[in-house]
């Protein structure tokens, strides 16, 4: 028997969220310090002793924010791009935009301070998804331009976009060895992808960014489904298709931007979610943005609870585990494609 297509993405969605839900009570329970789940419940509830507290709202719980948030922001970038360009492959991690908001965030930590630590404080927590932004319309910018060949080709984005990736990501490297050993062993962690030490002030940062451009994409969805058509035929439907792809694109570029600000560079996790989302749900962008963000999330969470407790008490950076599950899912795109 069929099961009606709302039906299954009412379906989808509460296993997801259940999945997420369960890594969540999982993720404050693990750790250099265990907590049961009976003392992570009570300690919700109010109820738990005071270095139960300390650990869990203080340390574990706006992790996991800043967790669901950047995944669900570099899902739908990845969506968005996927979308955008029509090209399986496309993802902000490896076009180049995640690595210039990475570059200009190290560049203002050094020209502030040169210590990562000292420098992302107080005020700077707040101007640094500002920093962040400008890095990723940087890289977006000089992408489109060099890609730009009387239209956009989506190959010629996808090349170009890489060989930006890799111009930042060696300027971003002259700017680590510049850094004393300590400083940067600290910047190479958190430029592979890492959430270690995020508190409140970063949640409050980016949250109103990600809020904001989350809504503004599910509400453009159809125009996303409009321009999976072509050109011509958005064009004769009366979509201004240059304007509205430029809108889209920018949005991409804050979401995958801000998000890059507290969690540095994470690739492939919006290249695979929107994958992963349309095999379950299908094209149509109205289910599957919510969709990619649900699993960008659930990825994101179980990769970072992976990073904290594989090797503790010494922390893998979260990107890592991101990438070992993403490549080998690139690798077979790029094989099938």
């Amino acid at each position: 028997m069929k099961i009606n297509k709302n039906k299954k993405f009412i379906l989808i969605s509460v296993i997801l969220l259940a999945l997420i839900f369960i890594t969540f009570l999982v993720s404050l329970n693990l750790g250099s310090f265990a907590i049961s789940p009976k003392d992570v419940i009570k300690t919700l509830f109010g109820q738990g002793q005071r270095n139960y507290e300390i650990a869990i709202f203080k340390l574990r719980l706006p992790r996991i924010v800043i967790g669901i948030l950047v995944g669900s922001a570099l899902a739908i970038a990845g969506t968005i791009l996927q979308g955008v360009t029509k090209n399986d492959l496309a993802d902000s991690g490896i076009l180049g935009i995640n690595s210039g908001a990475a570059l200009f965030v190290v560049i203002y930590i050094y020209f502030m301070n040169g210590n990562v630590y000292d420098g992302i404080s107080n005020l700077t927590i707040f101007t640094m998804p500002i920093v962040a932004l400008c890095g990723a319309l940087f890289g977006a910018f000089l992408i489109y331009i060099l890609a730009w060949k009387d239209g956009i080709s989506s190959s010629r984005l996808l090349l170009i976009g890489i060989g930006i990736n890799i111009a930042f990501t060696s300027i971003l490297t002259i700017f680590q060895l510049k850094f004393t050993t300590q400083e940067f062993n600290r910047v190479m962690a958190w430029t592979a992808g890492s959430i270690w030490g995020s508190s409140w002030k970063y949640v409050i940062a980016v949250l109103p960014f990600i809020l904001l451009f989350m809504i503004l994409t599910i509400y453009k969805a159809r125009y996303l489904d409009v321009l999976n058509l072509g050109d011509e035929i958005s064009t004769g439907l009366g979509i201004k298709v240059e304007i509205e792809r430029r809108k889209l694109i920018i949005y991409a570029v804050i979401l995958s931007g801000v998000a890059t600000s507290v969690a540095g560079s994470i690739s492939f996790l919006g290249l695979v979610s929107p994958h992963i989302a349309r095999k379950l749900v299908g094209p149509k962008h109205k289910k599957l943005i919510p969709t990619a963000a649900l699993i960008g999330t659930l990825m994101l969470l179980i990769s970072d609870t992976i990073s904290r407790n594989l090797l503790a008490p010494i922390e893998i950076p979260v990107g890592i585990v991101v990438s070992i599950i993403g490549v080998p899912y690139f690798i077979y795109l790029m094989l099938s494609n």
